[in-house]
């Protein structure tokens, strides 16, 4: 394998000729300034041309065609999903300072059916973690860790869904503004085939109004896409920051739990649905 020292000294190599190159095709095709020419003035007698009015926001818009709407349809989608799950991820919603110090009370205290009844009455993602916990540690610590854990990534993958659809709104919003693209290219054809390109100005505009769909679709799909790629991964990394934040904090409740003292206890109000099965009496098989 090749040492760093010589791949970086490689891109420096290449980057010296590509420098050179440039400043050869300057030399070669200088760049020569351009004078500003001044609009023609009308003859004596004659009205000069109206001036050319700027288009509003709202007539750019509309120019792209119906594409627009299922393109606004996911701008605004995107804005609601960016303020949700910013809202969603944020600390206080998934791990409240309160909540915590409520659940060391309990434990202090060695309270766990009251932290159980607790932690139920205001859902959140550590109440959550926490009373699922609760449920396994007449089972023994194994049981009891392995539980928090499955808790900890439902959460995640619950948040995180919902932040995939930005993700889907990414990939689709290029593709409708590409749908428009296509529509417009073929408005643009059309023209050209009734005779656009040589004929009057009612074509020439026909086909000028294509064109600019053409743009504006494009432009407006891409508009959508790079701010929905661009939260997705915001969001995602700091969901992921949360995640984190919350595995310690259960973790750290739970560290020196005195599971030998919970053996065979049921905590919680969790229905078990699985019984004895129905050929054994008090524990001792029946014989046929």
């Amino acid at each position: 394998m090749q040492s760093t020292y010589q791949v970086v000294l490689r891109l420096v190599v290449k980057s010296f000729r590509l420098l050179a190159l440039v400043v050869a095709i300057g030399f070669v095709c200088p760049i020569m300034p351009v004078e500003a020419q001044t609009p023609p003035t009308a003859a004596a007698g004659e009205t000069p041309p109206p001036a050319p009015k700027k288009k509003s926001l709202f007539a750019t818009i509309a120019q792209g065609g119906w594409v627009m709407v299922p393109i606004g349809l996911t701008s605004v989608f995107t804005v609601y999903l960016v303020v949700d799950m910013y809202m969603r991820t944020a600390q206080k919603k998934l791990c409240p300072d309160s909540e915590i110090s409520k659940a060391r009370h309990f434990f202090q205290a060695g309270d766990y059916v009251a932290c159980y009844q607790s932690m139920k009455s205001v859902p959140c993602a550590y109440n959550n973690c926490v009373k699922y916990a609760l449920s396994f540690v007449g089972k023994g610590k194994e049981q009891t860790e392995e539980a928090l854990m499955m808790e900890v990534e439902r959460e995640s993958n619950r948040l995180q869904n919902r932040i995939n659809y930005l993700s889907v709104i990414g990939v689709c919003a290029p593709m409708i503004g590409l749908l428009g693209t296509v529509v417009g290219m073929m408005g643009a054809f059309d023209s050209l085939g009734k005779g656009g390109a040589a004929g009057g100005g009612n074509e020439t505009s026909e086909l000028s109004h294509h064109i600019g769909e053409v743009l504006v679709a494009t432009a407006a799909g891409l508009f959508i896409a790079i701010p929905a790629f661009m939260f997705f991964y915001l969001l995602r990394n700091h969901l992921a920051a949360q995640i984190h934040f919350l595995e310690d904090q259960v973790n750290a409740l739970f560290r020196n739990m005195p599971y030998d003292h919970f053996h065979g206890l049921e905590i919680g109000e969790e229905v078990t649905y699985a019984a004895v099965p129905n050929w054994v009496e008090g524990g001792v098989p029946v014989e046929a």
